[in-house]
């Protein structure tokens, strides 16, 4: 702060309001003095006349500012309102100034002093507080910061980017440059004192002005054209920032915090299809629905859109007391869904009386199964919680659904429970098969699994993963060059889970259409590019980033499947398939999960490994694994 601002705001209240006073005083002089100037075109000596019009100016100004309640503002945070205050208590002396003066007269006073004079000192007032805001609330040397911050454009200059760049004008992290637009009839226009520039010029702005952010502000172009606007700037070496859904504005609040590091969803451009709210609704409107893993990536998104549909009440299964908590302070905090019957349940699914007691008590009609142990390496290490967890969990929750008389019982699974090469898919895809041949011999539960590959955003999901490497300075980390993955946003995947679930007539296994794959090194350098960064590379040893190569974790694929066989039926919905797969009768399967429960008691890890390879599930163990337990001869 400056040296002479720091003495100035020592001084006692009192002493404060005495000086401004003593400047309003003088203020009262100086404007009728000035008046008398523009009146007769020369300064007149402030005597006879002119003394009375200034003392009349002081003697009614001042009560009236101070019954105003301008003297109790602190000048240094004056603001709007303290104009307002101003301009009221100047309209109120100018009239009484003017009825004095120009009305009745006041003999050697001209009559137009009345009117000039009560109008400069408006004039005066006002701006007296303003340089005070602006040299005492050191807006000086804010001005000065803001011009040496990294310059930003906003591309976009309709509703949402004019109100996006309004509340970045005094941001102390980037500097709104101007808009960039592809309206031709807007480029080269003002908008609010920031230029319209053709997209064209972005690299010419770039060096011209700093550029180091680029602002999309197009929440409702389609996901098509906002790819196109990516791929132009791809070799532009700015950091990309958008903003959320229109949704999520409208709930939310326009501003540098709603804005996203990087929309990795645009990167992989998968077109949404818009849901079916026949399918959408018909098992959950009006009806008690439960989730579990409610706190889960999959689970908790489920939840949001379950709310979406109106069921008559809501049962949020989960066994992490926190992220329960933050699921359901989420759900009942909403005003929109505040008249919903939204009921919080810790529990495991593995507890099977603790399922049994809930579906009795408050009979759900639908069941969404998200609750497993989904991270390949912490399974792998850790064989029998996830296989006590993702099966026995499974079967656990299945047949006090069975023996509540659900209705309707979803499973998601996921793309590793095809021909799995470690713990995690082969239980997932145990699960598959304990279902379909519950399905088989049961009439009054419609069961059904819903199988897809990785969601963006989830827990563990590479994507965080990367942005937070790339955040620290690197490097970002990579298990091979050849991974490829299929991904699928969490919000989409909800609503696919929720319509597939809805065809099932029993046994089910959907297959979500997860588009093409993505090799995830060129994801690595697509998300360090548009973090406005390079690659530090053999081509490029002077960048800023290096990808390193870790090599593969216990139990993961180069190459994910969502199929097991080559037969998939289309549905009624473009985006969901049917797969037509093998399963084991519920005769011949029942004794082989009693047997993997025994070896989950004893901790019994060969045993396990052993039954899972007689089980027709297509699992072949890592080596590496293998070899390690033996070594090892630990239980885990």
């Amino acid at each position: 702060m400056n040296k002479l601002v720091i003495p100035v705001l020592a001084l006692p209240r009192f002493l404060k309001r005495l000086v401004v006073l003593v400047l309003d005083c003088s203020l009262c002089i100086l404007t009728v003095w000035f008046a008398y100037y523009l009146r007769l075109g020369e300064f007149v000596a402030l005597s006879d006349s002119a003394f009375w019009a200034s003392l009349a100016a002081i003697v009614i100004a001042l009560p009236i500012f101070v019954l105003s309640g301008m003297y109790r503002t602190i000048f240094r945070y004056s603001s709007w309102p303290v104009l307002v205050t101003v301009l009221k208590a100047t309209c109120v002396y100018g009239l009484i100034y003017g009825a004095i003066f120009t009305a009745i007269g006041f003999q050697g006073v001209p009559r137009t002093i009345g009117l000039i004079q009560p109008i400069l000192l408006a004039i005066a007032i006002s701006t007296s507080r303003g340089l005070a805001r602006f040299w005492l609330g050191g807006l000086y040397q804010r001005q000065l910061a803001i011009g040496l911050l990294p310059g930003a454009l906003i591309y976009g200059a309709g509703n949402v980017g004019r109100q996006l760049a309004a509340t970045l004008a005094n941001n102390q992290d980037i500097r709104v440059i101007g808009f960039l637009d592809d309206d031709p009839r807007l480029q080269g226009q003002i908008l609010n004192g920031l230029p319209i520039y053709s997209p064209a010029k972005l690299e010419e702005l770039i060096e011209k002005f700093n550029i180091k952010t680029v602002l999309l502000a197009l929440p409702k172009t389609s996901r098509r054209r906002r790819n196109e606007i990516i791929k132009v700037m791809h070799n532009a070496r700015v950091s990309l920032r958008t903003l959320p859904s229109v949704n999520e504005l409208v709930h939310g609040s326009i501003g540098y915090s709603a804005l996203q590091e990087l929309d990795i969803d645009d990167i992989l451009g998968r077109e949404q299809t818009e849901p079916n709210y026949v399918l959408f609704d018909q098992n959950i409107k009006n009806k008690v629905v439960l989730v579990t893993g409610a706190g889960g990536s999959i689970g908790s998104e489920l939840c949001r859109q379950i709310v979406a549909a109106q069921p008559a009440a809501l049962l949020l299964i989960e066994q992490s007391e926190p992220a329960l908590y933050q699921i359901h302070q989420e759900l009942t905090n909403n005003p929109h869904y505040s008249h919903l019957k939204i009921i919080p349940l810790l529990a495991s699914v593995c507890d099977e009386g603790r399922m049994i007691k809930i579906i009795e008590t408050w009979k759900p009609q639908t069941i969404y199964h998200a609750a497993a142990y989904k991270h390949v390496p912490l399974v792998e290490h850790n064989p029998s919680v996830g296989l006590r967890n993702n099966v026995l969990g499974t079967l656990s929750i299945a047949k006090a659904a069975s023996q509540g008389k659900v209705r309707n019982f979803v499973l998601i699974s996921t793309d590793k429970a095809v021909r799995p090469t470690n713990i995690m898919g082969a239980s997932k895809r145990l699960a598959e098969m304990t279902l379909q041949a519950l399905a088989e011999k049961n009439t009054e539960t419609t069961f059904s699994i819903v199988r897809f590959g990785n969601v963006l955003e989830s827990s563990g999901s590479v994507v965080p993963k990367f942005r937070d490497q790339i955040r620290n300075g690197g490097p970002v980390t990579l298990t091979h060059p050849d991974v490829t993955r299929y991904f699928m946003t969490i919000p989409e995947a909800g609503q696919l889970v929720i319509q597939a679930g809805a065809m099932s007539v029993g046994g089910d296994v959907f297959v979500l259409d997860m588009g093409k794959p993505v090799k995830i090194l060129d994801l690595a350098y697509r998300m360090i590019e548009l973090s406005g960064y390079t690659v530090k590379d053999a081509v490029n040893p002077d960048g800023d980033i290096v990808i390193q190569i870790v090599g593969l974790r216990p139990g993961e694929k180069l190459f994910e499947e969502l199929l097991i066989g080559n037969n998939p039926i289309s549905t009624a919905h473009p985006q969901i398939m049917k797969a037509n797969e093998e399963f084991i009768a519920w005769t011949e399967l029942e004794p082989m999960l009693i047997k993997i429960e025994q070896a989950i008691t004893s901790d019994d890890i060969v045993s396990l490994r052993s039954i899972l390879n007689k089980l027709r599930l297509g699992y072949t163990a890592d080596e590496q694994i293998v070899d390690w337990l033996h070594l090892e001869n630990k239980p885990i």
